[in-house]
Formats: C-alpha cells, sequence, structure tokens
C-alpha cells in the first residue's frame, strides 16, 4: 500500500450522497456478489484442474501440476469477467453459463488447448498482447481516437507505471481533440508491489501523487475507503464520467465555449496487493505483500501448510452460496445445469455494453477511399524526394479520409520532407493556443512508443494510420513490434476475428544521408527484427524512386493484417521509372532495368543489384562506370523493391519460384547485391538458394562519422567503385574473360585510387565533388 500523507494534497474529495442514486446500494451489493464470484475463478483457474465447484472435498490431485498465471489480475481477472458477462460463450460455446463451462473454464486456464496464462487476442475484447508492461494507456488513447463517443477505462498497474513508454502516455491528453474524439479514463491501480520489490508509485504518499498528476494535467481522485470501496469507486466513476462528458459538451455545442487545457479525469485505486487472498504463510505476509503477485501458494500441490490455506481460501468465496449446485447434486445434467446466482447477472449489462462483445475489438475495419495514384506520379528523369511525393499523396488520403487516417510521428514530418500534408490539416496538440480544438490528423511526439500505442490501438479498433520515423530511431519500438506480431498471429487464427488494417512504417532519414547527423544516426536494425516474425505478416520494401514509392505506400494502406515496413531517402533524388514501369516492377518486386544493361541485359557475365535509394544510385553508377572503363564486360541491373521476393520459394507468400529467380539473377553467373542495410539480411534470405557462393553482398559495415555523403558509401564498401571492383573480380573468377583477367589489377587498383582521392578532396574542400551527384547518362 502507498504510504497515506496527512498533509493536504490536490486529490478531489466527493459526498458520495451527491454522486450515488438511492437505489445503488442494492445494486452495489449485487456488485460484491459478482466480486466474490470472479475472485474464486481466478484464482480456481490458477490451481485447479479438477472439482472446480468444490462439489467434494478437495484434495492435492485436484491441484494442477503446472501453476500459472497471476492472482488478481491479468488473464484470470479478464477471463472470469468475460464469462460471466456471457461473452465468452458468444465467441466459445464450450465455455456457456453453466456447471459445465464453469467448470471446464477453470481446468483450461494455463493448460494445454486451453487459454495462455497472458491476455492475447483469443480472448474476446482485447486489442492488446499481454506480457511486455507499459502499452496499456497508450494504446486505449488510440483507440478512442475518432471514437467520439467511446470511454476506454485504462487500468495501469503501479508496477506498469514505472516504464518509461507509461510514463509519455500519460500526456496523451494532450493530443485529444475532445469534439471529434471519445475519452480515457486512467485508473492508477496503487498496491504498492511489483513483482519482488516496492513499486515507486507506493512509496509516495497522497499529496505526492496528487501533485504530480495534477501538474501532468489532471483531476485527480484517490479511491481508497476500504470499508467502503464499492461505494467509493462507484461514486468517483460517476463523477469522472460527468467531468468528462462536461469538456466534451463544451467542445461540441455551439453555444459553449470550448475549454483550454482542460482537466481530464483519473482515479489512484488504493488496494491491498493480493486483497482478499491468503494474508500469511510461514510467518510472511502474502496479502499486501510482493509475495501475492503471481502464483501466491506455489507448492499448494506438494506442502500441506499452503494446500490448507489454499483449501481455506477458496472456501472464503463461500462459492455455494452464489451458484446452484443443488440440481447437480441431485443428478441433472451438468451442462444443463444453469447455476450463476440471479443477483449477480443483474447487474451484467445488457450486449451492447459488455466489454467482451464491443465490435470495435474485432470487426470494425471499413478500408480507406485511396486517391489515384496516377495523378501524383512523375515523369521518368525529374529529380525530387519520395518523401515530399508522398507527403502530398498523404495529404489526398487525408481529405478522402477525414475520420479514419492519422499519422503518427515521433519526429517532425516536415524534417522528413512529408510536410505538404499540413496544407490539409493541422497538427492535434491540445496544449497550444494555435492548434488547440481544430482537430488535426498529425499526431507528433518524441516517444516512439507512445506513437506505435497509438497506432496499434487506432488500427486494432478499425481505422489504418502511418508511422513515418528516422530509420535509426524506429527500432526503439522492437519489442512492441514483435508483441504486436504475435496479438495479430493469434488474432489471424482465432475464427471470430475480422481483419484489420496493416501498421505501416515508413523509415526515412536514414543511415546513408545522416552524414550530418554522424555515427549515433546511423542503425538500419530494425529491419533485422522484421525478419525473424511469421513470415505472412511480414512486408519489407525498398521502393527505388518517388514513382515505386507510390505504389507502394497505396498497396500498403489497401492491405489488411500485415507489418509494412517501407523504406525510402527524403534526399531529392532521379525518377528512374515511368509510372506504368514503376507500377509493373512493384508488382513484381523485382526487374532487370534495361536502361542501365548492356544490350537490355541479355547474356550477362556479371548481375549487378540495387536495393534502397542511395545504393541503387551507385549500382547504376556502376553500370555506367564499366560501361566505359571495360565495355567487353556484359552486365545486367536488376533493382529488388520487394525483400521478401529472395528467400526460396515457400518460405514467403512472395518468395519467387526458382526458374523466375533464376530469369533474374542468371544460374551460374556471379552477382553483387549492393543492399541498404546489413549485408547480413541478404545472406539470410538468400540461405536456401542454390549457388548463393557466387553473390558478393555488399553493404552497411557500422561505419560511419560526420562526413560527406559519398564518404558514407566508400567508408561501407558500397560505393560505385567498391560496386565495380565486385563486379571484375567476379567476372575474372568465371575465367571467361582472359582479356579482363590480364587488365583487373590494373582496373581495381584505378578504382581503389579514386576512393582515396575522394578522401583527400574532402578533407580538403569539406564537400563531395559535383559530379558524384549527377545521374549517370546512358546512350
Amino acid at each position: 500500500m502507498s504510504l497515506h500523507s496527512k498533509e493536504e494534497n490536490l486529490s478531489i474529495k466527493l459526498d458520495y450522497s451527491q454522486y450515488l442514486k438511492p437505489d445503488d446500494e442494492e445494486s452495489l451489493k449485487s456488485v460484491h456478489l459478482l466480486q466474490r464470484v470472479t475472485n474464486y475463478l481466478a484464482a480456481a483457474m490458477i490451481f485447479l484442474q479438477d472439482n472446480g465447484l468444490l462439489l467434494e472435498p478437495l484434495t492435492k490431485d485436484h491441484i494442477k501440476e503446472r501453476l500459472l498465471g497471476h492472482w488478481g489480475h491479468g488473464a484470470p481477472a479478464n477471463l472470469a469477467n468475460l464469462f460471466l458477462e456471457g461473452s465468452l460463450e458468444k465467441f466459445y460455446p464450450k465455455y456457456e453459463r453453466n456447471v459445465h463451462g464453469f467448470t471446464k473454464l477453470i481446468k483450461d486456464f494455463s493448460w494445454p488447448g486451453g487459454f495462455p496464462s497472458h491476455v492475447n487476442s483469443e480472448i474476446p475484447g482485447q486489442i492488446h498482447e499481454g506480457g511486455e508492461l507499459g502499452y496499456a494507456l497508450s494504446v486505449s488513447f488510440g483507440a478512442i481516437m475518432d471514437n467520439p463517443d467511446l470511454i476506454v477505462t485504462c487500468i495501469v498497474g503501479d508496477g506498469e507505471a514505472e516504464t518509461g513508454p507509461t510514463a509519455a502516455a500519460w500526456h496523451s491528453y494532450k493530443f485529444i481533440d475532445p469534439a471529434e474524439s471519445g475519452a480515457v479514463l486512467p485508473i492508477l491501480h496503487d498496491n504498492g508491489f511489483k513483482i519482488s520489490e516496492k513499486t515507486i508509485y507506493g512509496t509516495m504518499d497522497d499529496s505526492e501523487l496528487s501533485a504530480l498528476f495534477t501538474g501532468f494535467g489532471y483531476k485527480v481522485r484517490i479511491v481508497s475507503d476500504l470499508e467502503n470501496i464499492d461505494k467509493d469507486l462507484a461514486a468517483s466513476m460517476e463523477w469522472a464520467y460527468q467531468e468528462i462528458r462536461n469538456i466534451q459538451k463544451h467542445a461540441r455545442s455551439s453555444d459553449l465555449k470550448p475549454i483550454f487545457k482542460p482537466k481530464w479525469p483519473m482515479l489512484i485505486l488504493q488496494t491491498p496487493k493480493g486483497w482478499t487472498g491468503p494474508r500469511t504463510l510461514h510467518g510472511q505476509p502474502i496479502e499486501g505483500s510482493f509475495r501475492s503477485h503471481q502464483v501466491p501458494l506455489p507448492h499448494a500441490k506438494t506442502d500441506d501448510e499452503e494446500f490448507k490455506l489454499f483449501d481455506s481460501w477458496l472456501k472464503s468465496y463461500r462459492i455455494h452460496e452464489l451458484i446452484d449446485v443443488d440440481k447437480v447434486k441431485k443428478g441433472a445434467s451438468i451442462v444443463d445445469a444453469e447455476i450463476i446466482n440471479q443477483r449477480v447477472l443483474d447487474v451484467i449489462p445488457n450486449e451492447k455494453f459488455r466489454m467482451g462483445s464491443r465490435k470495435e475489438t474485432f470487426a470494425n475495419y471499413k478500408p480507406l477511399e485511396l486517391p489515384d495514384i496516377k495523378e501524383f506520379m512523375l515523369h521518368k528523369g525529374e529529380f525530387i524526394s519520395s518523401m515530399k511525393t508522398i507527403g502530398s499523396y498523404a495529404a489526398k488520403v487525408i481529405e478522402n479520409n477525414p475520420k479514419s487516417f492519422r499519422i503518427f510521428s515521433p519526429d517532425e514530418l516536415t524534417s522528413n520532407k512529408m510536410d505538404d500534408v499540413f496544407k490539409v490539416t493541422n497538427r492535434n496538440y491540445q496544449w497550444s493556443p494555435e492548434t488547440a480544438n481544430k482537430g488535426g490528423r498529425v499526431l507528433e511526439i518524441l516517444s516512439e512508443h507512445t506513437c506505435q500505442g497509438w497506432m496499434q490501438g487506432y488500427t486494432l479498433t478499425g481505422r489504418v494510420s502511418l508511422f513515418p520515423s528516422y530509420e535509426t530511431f524506429l527500432g526503439i519500438i522492437t519489442t512492441m513490434m514483435i508483441q504486436y506480431a504475435k496479438f495479430v498471429k493469434m488474432g489471424m487464427a482465432t475464427s471470430w476475428q475480422q481483419p484489420h488494417g496493416s501498421i505501416n512504417y515508413i523509415e526515412t532519414s536514414t543511415l546513408w544521408r545522416q552524414e550530418h547527423n554522424g555515427f549515433s544516426h546511423q542503425n538500419p536494425g530494425f529491419l533485422n527484427n522484421l525478419l525473424n516474425m511469421k513470415a505472412y505478416l511480414v512486408r519489407v520494401y525498398l521502393p527505388p524512386d518517388a514513382n515505386c514509392f507510390l505504389s507502394t505506400l497505396a498497396h500498403c494502406l489497401r492491405a489488411k493484417n500485415y507489418i509494412n515496413l517501407m523504406i525510402g531517402s527524403k534526399q531529392p533524388t532521379p525518377v528512374w521509372l515511368s509510372p506504368e514501369e514503376a507500377e509493373r516492377h512493384c508488382i513484381a518486386g523485382a526487374s532487370v532495368w534495361k536502361f542501365a544493361s548492356v544490350d537490355s541485359g541479355t547474356d550477362p557475365d556479371v548481375i549487378l543489384v540495387g536495393c534502397g535509394v542511395e545504393v541503387t544510385f551507385e549500382v547504376i553508377a556502376a553500370a555506367h562506370l564499366l560501361k566505359k572503363d571495360v565495355p567487353e564486360l556484359r552486365v545486367r541491373v536488376v533493382n529488388v523493391t520487394d525483400l521478401m521476393i529472395l528467400p526460396n520459394e515457400g518460405s514467403h507468400p512472395h518468395a519467387l519460384d526458382s526458374s523466375t529467380f533464376e530469369s533474374l539473377f542468371t544460374r551460374d553467373k556471379p552477382v553483387v547485391f549492393n543492399f541498404h542495410g546489413y549485408p547480413s539480411v541478404i545472406k539470410h534470405l538468400l540461405f536456401d538458394r542454390p549457388r548463393t557462393d557466387r553473390f558478393t553482398v555488399l553493404g552497411y559495415q557500422e561505419e560511419g562519422t560526420t562526413t560527406t555523403p559519398f564518404r558514407m558509401l566508400t567508408a561501407n564498401g558500397t560505393s560505385r567503385f567498391d560496386v565495380a571492383i565486385a563486379a571484375i573480380r567476379g567476372a575474372v573468377h568465371t575465367g571467361h574473360h582472359s582479356l579482363l583477367a590480364i587488365r583487373a589489377h590494373e582496373l581495381i587498383s584505378g578504382y581503389m585510387h579514386k576512393i582515396t582521392e575522394h578522401e583527400k578532396y574532402i578533407e580538403k574542400y569539406g564537400k563531395d565533388p559535383k559530379e558524384l551527384s549527377e545521374t549517370p547518362k546512358f546512350d
């Protein structure tokens, strides 16, 4: 428990009678009965494999071999309530509200083939994967965006509240316009302990807690009257509801003035850790201590004292007063016997308001109305930033979908050249007089975790969003992405879960053009982590120009249930392909670029592959260089835009079959693959392909500093000179070019000398020679 200060604090004091009706007393008595049933169910689920209704004396044989779960919260608490409200039965008829369903739920929890020990997408009403802490609050805020009538009650444990993601998420209300969105009622559950230690919030007194959250912008109510906890909480919930509706009324009424910097309500619920569980064991406290965090009696199956304590614990809920087992004892069918006391059922709301039956959580997806990309495509040969182009496209997406599309960004969209969206929308920041109460489709906060949480909540309740980020910092949310992928995987295997939009990442401000920020801003590792996810979930695209990026983005915004990663440069680069060529190229995922190849790429001696904007430019420059210096060498240039075509057929839905793979890369010719990220990515993807020893993979080698753009390429061995050197070595190694073999050392030495000369040049002038950024011209 937290310390209770006698000093004055800023929390709201309530007169219960002001918020409770005379007949609420009877309803609260039913609530208390409901709590007894749910507490019993939660405890029984963790421990019992048989005798779930205590129809016979409890024995150690009735206890599960493996005791898994978290007493008092998490999956047991959720499942118990979902069972009693009937939502579990709606989606899983075998858990109907009778003796059979009751006892089956108890056995099936943390049991092979049953529900897992944490909350996931198999459990109705869930839009958040259990397991990793820190994200419940931001996900809740994402769910209420553009849902003006939705109120989400989010319970944040005081252990979870210690995480950095939660610390940032408290500020989410500063990005919520009450005219267009719903509300979140945060409830900080302050019970004082986490898994094996006191919590930070548990050691703060009431004045400190009130001051902290008042400073965050909340109106705080502390719920701590243990003698009248149901009445205290009910009155506090009613108070919070009225506060929320008042803020929304002012924002939505033409007769009232919106409240600037409204103080949204939040509750701090203070109860003992493991309340109603075992009090003490072996002379040490359980209730009110960290020992009640997961399984309070871990040796109940083998230890006599723990078993007796467990027996008395279950009996303390007097479950036979709340369920009717007489019919069962008299021989009635265990399946037919209705058991739940009507007074318990009386407080369960109708289906529309049941937590597990809300359509927002499983069947609310509506596709976007997307503009025609042809209206935004450019002529071949133009020089423009891909991000600038898709910023214009995203602006039109916003116009077409004013209530179902948002952009969440941890950094400035202006920095990432997507600022055209501000021609049609605002930043939705409510604590600035310039943007307050003006809506806005863009939410920018320097917390990648918060952006990810908002995006998850928004997407899993039926909408579509975009998450552009500096490449190096997207890795911050790697574990969140992994948890999300697990949620989607299980959801796709759950029959009643309907499809939802994909989550869409854009990596820009990439490592190759972070030469001004230096080594700290160079990291393409998020891509590596994506490849470990299930193949049917992951899509990775590296469109080489603006037209290809438009085609890719439109595809990703239409797609469902995927994790899409798009990687592109914000710097101006050439438009290599016409609109028609770009669409064909993106559909194929890779193609031969005839304009940069010798004789359109027929009968090549060596294949040069570009995958990524800057490295593709260098591949084309290398092909131009080789055409001039080694005209006898037949070069084919290939660009890969869909990374997932590379693994062996059958390992990914986009993987090329063997004959198509050979049509691009030949069967036996040397291949120089110039890649945007770590070479290990390509080596991993090609592992099961035959004859991969002929592939030379170039890529980022963890070399970088504050330097020039071209020096970043030479430092990592991905420049045109490095590509040309690898091509010559590969061609010589095949033994088909005796003349080239004689010249090889001279050519390679010359290219290496150019790299050295470039280093001297930039040390003298502080910039790259102009010709290195000029687009190669082919006859």
